[in-house]
């Protein structure tokens, strides 16, 4: 997860967007409760774009098993975000309805994260 984004560090869809400004696993699980987040502060207004996919799994062993015999079950799956990566973009509402989506789409993540506009 070193570096900074190569991909996807500018808006290319729509007006507003949420960027990750530290590193770090996102899971589906806080993904979907951002996405909800926005739209419910919305209400479903304008246009959302999710920029990133959990494609990535991870994996976990149980609580009692001993070391050894090999690799634990799959956990879940979680998406790898770099620093200056877009997560969320918005088009289609006020500026100030947007700002406030976002702020409560960031509050459900992990990570740090920045409101940018399309200049």
């Amino acid at each position: 997860m070193r570096g900074k984004a190569q991909v996807g560090f500018q808006l290319a869809f729509g007006d507003f967007g949420l960027k990750a400004l530290g590193c770090g696993w996102m899971s589906n699980r806080q993904l979907e409760a951002a996405r909800k987040a926005i739209a419910h502060e919305t209400k479903r207004t304008g246009k959302l774009w999710i920029r990133v996919f959990p494609d990535k799994t991870y994996t976990k062993k149980g609580a009692g098993v001993r070391m050894g015999s090999g690799k634990g079950e799959i956990e879940g799956y979680v998406c790898v975000i770099k620093p200056g990566k877009v997560i969320f973009e918005l088009a289609g509402v006020t500026p100030a309805l947007a700002q406030e989506s976002l702020r409560k789409a960031a509050q459900k993540l992990s990570i740090k994260t920045k409101f940018i506009v399309k200049s």
